[in-house]
């Protein structure tokens, strides 16, 4: 079967292993083609929306379309199921309704933690983009992190002078997995508040954190993590796209990004999106409610694809850290791969990765945070993500060994 010739989705694909089209590309690169079905690893740059996710959401963008800040009855049935979505996310992650604020996606809810306070900031140099260009444009500190990803806390420690309002660490790192031990520096911020109390220090300091790669896949109580400020994103739990919060430990006063009329505590006037917010609740209930076996599949599926790999390319290089990762994330890099081209060849094939962050991606540029963690150009050049998810299966890990190994030796060779 040609590569051109490819079913749809709606249609199965059966595994070939041998099956082989014999085209080429303009530059005379040859594509191995396998006939399967399309194979799905780039759940975090996206993960599709639930079933039940789906369904919670229909009533609010047909029948029930009314304005919440309406005082018709309908309208304040709208204003009451919203107000329950609120509740229940507040339960997941173990906040009080009124520390919840709703926006539109995570890049939103960052930029509102980090430009809402007016003190220095303090980051680390593999955060996501939206954190990054918020510090490079304002006062603050960009510390660097360890070839596994992760955070010096002794460095972190003295970067916090008494000038410093806000940290802003990740929790897991959506590119190589590394997940940073926000518990231990919550611990040190709470310590640092002490000692500006004790010295009459009166300038604030709290702790933001990203999780929006973390949710069903880490502990997200926000109790239990010692943050103050936490980013979460629908559109990577299995939820909308375009739908996030911002937790605001109560007490914090941000100051707002969006003005109008006032509506989430007035940090973030416009109508409110009730469909998004409903459907974020039942992702999250979904997620929280699967999480610990979900975790235990994933963590063997990915431990077997890279077992396999290891096996067949002994100077493969695993990025990030190994012990404290998340469980559906594999990076790796092979000296002499161009990623870019084994992502490529391997979309002819009905397989779907990538080779860092969506965003890097689309500007076509080096990864920051392959840079960051000391790859050089040419390891870091040489690096793909395999992000698995809720519908990653035994089967397609099994089909996917064959063609990876394949293609993966075929681009070196190129190369």
């Amino acid at each position: 079967m040609d590569c051109q010739d490819k079913p749809g989705n709606d249609e199965r694909w059966e595994v070939d292993s041998g099956s082989k089209c014999g085209m080429t590309t303009n530059d005379n690169r040859a594509i191995i083609c396998y006939t399967i079905n399309m194979i799905y690893l780039d759940y975090a740059a996206a993960t599709p929306i639930d079933a039940k996710v789906l369904a919670a959401m229909m009533p609010y963008l047909t029948d029930l379309f009314y304005n919440p800040s309406a005082n018709y009855m309908p309208a304040v049935r709208v204003r009451n199921d919203f107000e329950d979505a609120r509740h229940r996310i507040a339960s997941i992650i173990g906040a009080r309704p009124t520390e919840i604020i709703f926006t539109a996606g995570a890049t939103e809810s960052v930029n509102l933690a980090l430009l809402g306070v007016d003190g220095k900031i303090v980051t680390t140099v593999i955060e996501h983009m939206s954190v990054l260009n918020v510090v490079k444009n304002r006062d603050g500190k960009i510390l660097p992190v360890d070839e596994k990803g992760q955070i010096n806390l002794n460095e972190l420690k003295s970067a916090i002078t008494d000038d410093v309002e806000l940290v802003s660490i990740g929790y897991a790192n959506s590119e190589i997995g590394t997940v940073q031990e926000i518990e231990e520096i919550a611990r040190i911020i709470a310590d640092i508040r002490v000692k500006r109390r004790e010295h009459g220090n009166k300038t604030p300091l709290y702790l933001h954190t990203d999780a929006s790669a973390a949710a069903g896949l880490l502990d997200i109580n926000v109790a239990r993590l010692g943050v103050d400020l936490m980013t979460l994103n629908a559109g990577k739990c299995y939820g909308p796209k375009q739908v996030g919060l911002l937790y605001v430990r109560a007490g914090i006063v941000l100051k707002p990004l969006i003005v109008g009329g006032g509506q989430e505590l007035g940090l973030r006037s416009g109508t409110e999106n009730v469909a998004g917010a409903v459907g974020f609740a039942k992702a999250l209930e979904l997620a929280e409610k699967h999480r610990k076996n979900e975790v235990i599949r994933l963590a063997k599926l990915r431990d077997d694809l890279q077992k396999f790999l290891v096996q067949e390319f002994p100077d493969i290089v695993i990025n990030g850290s190994q012990k404290h990762r998340l469980p559906n994330l594999l990076n790796f890099s092979l000296p002499g791969l161009d990623g870019e081209r084994a992502v490529f060849a391997l979309d002819q094939n009905g397989v779907c990765v990538a080779t860092g962050s969506a965003c890097a991606a689309n500007k076509g540029s080096r990864s920051h945070v392959l840079t960051a963690i000391g790859l050089t150009p040419e390891i870091a050049d040489g690096s793909i993500r395999i992000s698995l998810g809720r519908s990653t299966t035994d089967d397609e890990i099994a089909a996917l060994k064959p063609i990876l190994r394949d293609i993966l030796r075929h681009e070196r060779e190129l190369s």
